[in-house]
This record gives C-alpha cells, structure tokens and sequence, in this order.
C-alpha cells in the first residue's frame, strides 16, 4: 500500500518567520502547529519538510545553523509526540542553479521514492506561491496555502495564481481540512 505524506514549508508556515532564521533561540512554533501534527500522524500520514533556505547560498548562515534550528525545531514539536520523516533543503540563492529548490518538485520525487508515496494522495502546506507551485509540479493531492507568515499578502497580490488552492488561516486549520477529507 503506498503511503501518504504531507509536505510543509517551515518559515512562516511552521514556525514564526524571523527572516533568515539562524538562532535556535528565535525558533518560535506557530500557535496549534504541534497538536495539528500530531492528529495528522495519528491517521496515518507522514510528515516531511521542504524548504527554501537561501540564506545559506548568500552567506548569512551555515548549513551547521540551519541544522541547529531544524533540530530546535523538531524538539518543541516532539513535545507534542511529532517528528519528521526527514526535512529536504536548497541552500542555493535563487541566481544559483539547484536541484530542489521550490518551484521544483524534486524534493517530493526523491520522498516518493524514498519512502514509497503516493503523490497523489499527499498535501504541501505553505505560505508562498512557491510552495503551491512545488506541490502543482509534483501532482499532489491538494496544495494549501496558510494565511501565516507571506500567505496573507500572497492571497492578496496573486488571487489569480492562488485560486486553485485551498487558502486557510493557519497550520491547524490545514490539518482539520485535510483530516475531513481523509474520512
């Protein structure tokens, strides 16, 4: 049986976006986050990240930095019994070539392939028009975009590019939506 995931973008989707967040101590997890996890992995889907961290291809933080985060990231969530299957990263600036940096749907091909998915039946969850468009390109289920972090100003300045998504104000409300479908 092929599995099911849901892809989600970190900044401003999991957590606070801080711009170019490199201190574990500015980690801060958006209200509901951890719970809203949780009941997604009680039903059976497993959780990834996928994430634009340019911040590294221009100088401003190391791969070591990113990584303290994630783990910052992921210790305030295992709080809640959560945890990720693994977290995908393109540290490139956006002039520099990359394999997975969102749009791309690289980073969803090599999950699928990895832990045997089902891309469509899997969800990406962001904040930015890329992440919809990387979950577009690799034919998921359904992309949605959280009125957290950019979601807001991305609802408002490409309505248009956004209309096929389902738009919603957070994380927690992502996951009671996906979890009516799944019934």
């Amino acid at each position: 049986m092929s599995k099911r995931a849901v892809f989600l973008d970190r900044d401003g989707t999991l957590n606070v976006d801080k711009g170019y967040l490199s201190d574990p101590a500015q980690v801060e997890i958006i209200p509901g986050t951890g719970p809203a996890l949780r009941r997604l992995m009680d039903v059976g889907f497993l959780l990834f990240i996928i994430t634009n961290q340019s911040g590294i291809g221009r100088g401003y933080y190391t791969v070591a930095d990113m990584e303290a985060v994630n783990a910052r990231l992921g210790a305030e969530l295992a709080k809640h019994g959560t945890w990720f299957e693994k977290i995908y990263f393109a540290p490139e600036a956006p002039d520099q070539p990359s394999r997975g940096r969102k749009p791309s749907p690289q980073f969803l091909f090599d999950a699928r392939d990895e832990f045997g998915l089902d891309l469509a039946q899997c969800y990406m969850i962001g904040d930015k028009l890329i992440d919809l468009q990387c979950g577009w390109n690799a034919g998921v289920k359904q992309c949605i975009l959280v009125r957290t972090g950019y979601g807001i100003a991305v609802e408002k300045d490409h309505a248009a590019a956004v209309a096929p998504a389902i738009i919603l104000d957070s994380l927690a409300a992502a996951a009671e939506w996906i979890l009516r479908q799944s019934t």
